[in-house]
């Protein structure tokens, strides 16, 4: 598909359509709860309106890293994504507990369900509206390294999971005559749920605390120094970090004391646009030293 497509439907285009779906699915699925009863159904319902909650509070938190950096931000506001995985996790983390509660209790005051078929047909289309969602979302959040929108790619998902759990757990309610498959199914539901959550909450909290950048991302840095390295010019000191859709790279260029500062300068500007190039969305400092200086530094996992 042409890149251009991928482009004009950026991060904040997709939370609003992703918005819209959420209204969608939670007309459908809270219809399908509604005319058959089943509280695996109800638990997909309460799911979706995690994903709209979720897709709302992305919206805002994408807008805001957005912004250009100010005097307050200098390095941007790219860390407020990690702010809307995290919100999302605590948000499913706490549907599941709901669904747990609610399904527990049907578990041992089993009703029997009413047209089942309607039920499933409305489940089932919600889940196809949810899963070409995710797909899009998906290709997206690689192309604008933006981990909201993965966040919400990933919690789509796992809607998509859970609902064709609940509808084969409601067809095998009909077929066996079984009530608490139902109940049983929904506690399924919750669980999972309750693990996503709890993964999209460690990597918001990550990607607060300064996490490196990833490993194939600090390869690609380490080949472009490579190119530069020479006898008479070496680096050392290097740290990496990732915020949002921003990766920084920051290390020591040691080179012969007796190079002007307009030859150190232009060979320091060329490493740098190199770096910029091999890896987008990468801002790269790097600190001219000579040859024979080393600097000071208080722990030994600084040395490149």
């Amino acid at each position: 598909m042409n890149p251009s497509f991928w482009l004009f439907w950026n991060p904040q285009r997709l939370l609003m359509a992703s918005v819209a779906v959420a209204l969608v699915t939670i007309t459908l699925k809270t219809a399908a709860w509604y005319i058959t009863g089943s509280v695996g159904l109800l638990s997909d319902a309460m799911e979706s309106f995690v994903n709209l909650a979720s897709a709302l509070f992305g919206v805002a938190m994408v807008t805001i890293a957005q912004r250009p950096a100010d005097d307050d931000h200098p390095y941007g506001h790219h860390k407020a994504e990690y702010f809307s995985s995290g919100f999302e996790g605590a948000l499913i983390i706490g549907a599941a507990v709901a669904i747990l509660w609610t399904a527990g209790h049907r578990l041992f005051h089993p009703q029997p369900l009413q047209q089942v078929g309607w039920g499933l047909v409305l489940s089932v289309l919600s889940s196809g509206l949810n899963g070409v969602l995710a797909w899009a979302m998906f290709r997206s959040a690689k192309i604008h390294r933006s981990i909201a929108l993965e966040a919400d790619a990933r919690h789509l998902v796992t809607d998509v999971w859970t609902s064709a759990g609940v509808v084969i757990g409601i067809g095998a309610v009909a077929l066996t005559g079984w009530l608490w498959l139902d109940a049983l199914v929904a506690m399924g539901v919750a669980l999972n749920i309750l693990w996503e959550g709890g993964r999209l909450m460690w990597r918001s909290s990550q990607g607060l605390m300064d996490e490196a950048v990833e490993p194939e991302v600090l390869a690609e840095i380490q080949k472009t120094l490579e190119a530069f390295a020479h006898p008479t010019i070496r680096f050392d000191h290097m740290s990496t970090r990732r915020a949002g859709q921003r990766r920084f790279v920051d290390l020591h260029m040691h080179m012969p004391a007796n190079w002007s500062l307009g030859r150190a300068a232009a060979v320091r500007t060329s490493v740098e646009q190199a770096l910029m190039s091999a890896v987008p969305g990468l801002r790269a400092t790097i600190q001219l030293l000579p040859s024979d200086v080393e600097a000071y530094v208080d722990d030994e996992k600084d040395l490149m």
